[in-house]
């Protein structure tokens, strides 16, 4: 029985190829989505919008994430880190017991595949944390609606967007008004305000009884309001403005998302950063595509893993053009105004 048992070494191989491509195919759906926010004939995102909301909807999302893309991510992540110690280039470099040979293009293509691991491992971590932690919009809930806020820099075309996007926009000053007026409505809905009106009512009405409707006010309602607003104040505050800055409040996570992504990429550094990362992510994942299908038995003769690598490189341009695409003309082309 122990002769036919299945190795080890072969079930972490399988385990890394299939999380590899499961990450692909997840990384096909992501480009596809941000590439709408770039195209001005996307009626200014409507299609990210509209995408990002429906994930943003579904139940038990954080499970989901947790499950069906965090672990995914950490076992190939993992399991990577462990085979990039056991990697042996020999598309570079020359000696007596490592000799080079930098005329196979599959040499170079593997040296690659694991050079890119590298990289990949930071980026993906600070993607996810930027993305997902630092700047993830925050919200808060007013009656039956719900609100997204994100920190935006103010730039001419914000203003014109916001607008067309039924965005608000809160900046420094206008979130000390509201709180000012915050503050006023607590102070007309204590009891000592209320007999205030009462006894000016009673003055201006002289020495005539009048009889005042009293106003059937539902106490825990409007105490749930005025807690409401509260913490829809106190989210705006949390956001430490200057004074190029300010809050953008959506009525939806979608159009917060939207204006995240155009936020990142109005910044050069970011720009570059995420070219790169694009360009290493679709080659990691589509030639780790081509090695697949050879691992799991899909492609066994020259001539299918030939047509294979074709496709492979097919798909890794179509997709880096929808990434940079996201990068490029997001903010520059369809959103700048």
């Amino acid at each position: 029985m122990a002769q036919n048992a299945i190795p080890h070494p072969l079930i972490s191989r399988r385990m890394h190829s299939i999380t590899g491509i499961w990450l692909t195919i997840f990384l096909m759906q992501h480009l596809l989505i941000n590439s709408q926010a770039a195209y001005f004939f996307g009626e200014d995102g409507k299609g990210f919008i509209h995408a990002v909301n429906s994930i943003h909807e579904l139940p038990y999302l954080p499970v989901i994430e947790i499950l069906i893309l965090g672990f995914p991510i950490f076992v190939h992540m993992i399991l990577g880190i462990k085979y990039l110690y056991t990697a042996k280039f020999n598309s570079f470099g020359k000696t007596y017991k490592a000799p080079s040979l930098p005329q196979y293009s599959r040499n170079k293509a593997y040296t690659w595949q694991r050079l890119t691991s590298y990289f990949l491992i930071f980026a993906i971590i600070a993607h996810v944390v930027q993305m997902r932690f630092i700047e993830y919009p925050s919200n808060a809930a007013v009656g039956s609606e719900e609100y997204f806020m994100v920190l935006v820099n103010l730039d001419e075309g914000i203003y014109t967007l916001a607008e067309r996007l039924d965005v608000q926009l809160y900046d420094s000053n206008k979130i000390l008004i509201q709180r000012k007026l915050a503050s006023n409505k607590e102070f007309e809905n204590t009891s000592y305000f209320q007999s205030f009106v009462e006894s000016m009512k009673g003055i201006y009405q002289g020495t005539k009884t009048v009889a005042l409707p009293k106003l059937e006010i539902n106490e825990l309602v409007e105490k749930q309001k005025i807690e409401e607003n509260e913490n829809f104040l106190k989210t705006l505050e949390k956001h430490k403005l200057t004074n190029t800055q300010a809050v953008a409040v959506a009525k939806d996570f979608g159009t917060a998302e939207l204006l995240m992504v155009r936020e990142t990429f109005k910044i050069p550094i970011m720009v570059a950063l995420y070219t790169v990362f694009v360009i290493g992510a679709c080659f990691h994942a589509f030639n780790g595509l081509w090695t697949f299908l050879i691992s799991w038995g899909v492609t066994l003769t020259k001539k299918t893993q030939d047509l294979f690598l074709k496709i492979s490189y097919g798909l890794m341009f179509i997709f880096s053009f929808l990434g940079l695409s996201a990068i490029y003309a997001t903010y520059w082309i369809n959103l700048k105004q």
